[in-house]
């Protein structure tokens, strides 16, 4: 499994329906946060080694409805504090 980062931006009014519908329809997710900023909510993803991250991103976060743009941010090394 690798991780990906999404950050998320919603249509005014709509984040905790898009956290809700995330949460509730996507298996891949395992954190979501709500944030402050020019983005609504990070979310963390664990996919399969063959899965193609373009796609899933496009097919899976894009197609919520309330989501007006997403930024993809894709990870090499995880490192662990104390």
């Amino acid at each position: 499994m690798r991780a990906i980062f999404v950050m998320v931006k919603c249509e005014m009014g709509q984040v905790y329906n898009v956290a809700k519908l995330a949460v509730d329809s996507i298996p891949e997710l395992s954190e979501l946060h709500s944030t402050s900023g020019q983005y609504d909510l990070l979310g963390k993803f664990y996919l399969e080694p063959d899965q193609d991250t373009g796609l899933f991103v496009t097919e899976r976060l894009q197609v919520l409805p309330g989501v007006k743009d997403t930024y993809t941010l894709v990870t090499f090394n995880a490192f662990a504090g104390r």
